[in-house]
């Protein structure tokens, strides 16, 4: 049932992953995870190839081959056990594929193996993961804007993620946060965020570390009448952050989203109604009574 849960998921999630898989991102780093495979299996290439086999057979693993590859795979498994999105089950897949491609060839052929990780090396300093472009009601701060924008109203309660465009585990929690904004978000519970990688600032005034040790990021923090309320991973006294998942279910249940939402409706509703009235024009009804 372990095994079967997870391969549920991936297949309900198939025509996605067909998205992603079809950026460049991913097509490249596709044939990276195969490139051990490819040259093992491939005739003409293998036959050349050294093996540990008994029988000879250079197209096919040998017994410390399929050893590794095992090995690397129940990593995967338990890595995995943590993912939060399908973004992240596949970026670990990957991970866990290259560095098992980087011992397989420098197990097969030192020169295969350093040219395997100069690719490695040239692929991750000028290819990103792709960012998410979806939907989302998200306010995004610069180091000049943040305070005045938490000071402004009050009665307005913030939920502001503080995040780097370089981190695995921001990119991956995008989606996620972006569904949040899209569920809870009115007048009076808003969301938004800020780059710390980029105004450095904001780092060091809301004590969220940008380091790239860092296990503050993502950070979220709850802001109520301009002031700090809450924050997730919390810190303790020796300036460590306490590991905690970010999945939906976990951020709604500590945050008190659906609470923070009903309270948050009374102001939406204020608002709306004079928006409506101002902007959109007189129905049928209210036609019939000038009428009459």
């Amino acid at each position: 049932m372990a095994l079967l849960t997870p391969l549920f998921a991936f297949l309900y999630h198939l025509p996605q992953v067909y998205k992603w898989l079809l950026k460049p991102y991913y097509v490249a780093s596709l044939f990276m995870s195969i490139a051990f495979l490819a040259v093992r299996k491939t005739p003409g290439i293998c036959d050349h190839l050294a093996t540990q086999r008994e029988d000879g057979n250079s197209c096919d693993f040998d017994w410390r081959e399929v050893e590794i590859l095992m090995f690397l795979s129940a990593i995967v498994m338990m890595k995995n056990r943590r993912a939060i999105t399908v973004e992240q089950h596949v970026g670990n897949i990957i991970l866990f594929s290259k560095v098992a491609n980087v011992i397989l060839f420098f197990r097969l052929d030192i020169r295969m193996g350093l040219l395997y990780l100069t690719l490695c090396i040239v692929f991750l300093m000028t290819c990103k993961p792709p960012l998410y472009m979806g939907p989302e009601y998200i306010k995004y701060f610069s180091d000049k804007t943040i305070d005045d924008e938490l000071d402004r109203d009050s009665r307005v309660t913030w939920i502001v993620e503080f995040f780097a465009n370089w981190s695995p585990e921001c990119q991956s929690f995008a989606s996620v946060y972006a569904d949040l904004s899209l569920k809870y978000n009115c007048a009076g519970l808003k969301f938004g965020k800020v780059d710390i990688g980029r105004y450095g600032e904001v780092s060091k005034r809301y004590k969220v570390s940008a380091s790239p040790l860092s296990k503050q990021l993502p950070s979220l923090v709850l802001f109520q009448g301009g002031k700090e309320v809450m924050r997730r991973p919390q810190v303790d006294k020796k300036g460590r952050a306490v590991s905690w998942s970010f999945t939906e279910e976990n951020i709604i249940r500590e945050f008190n989203l659906n609470e923070l939402y009903q309270k948050s409706k009374k102001l939406n509703k204020t608002k709306g109604d004079k928006i409506s009235q101002s902007q959109f024009p007189p129905g049928p009804e209210s036609e019939s009574k000038k009428d009459k």
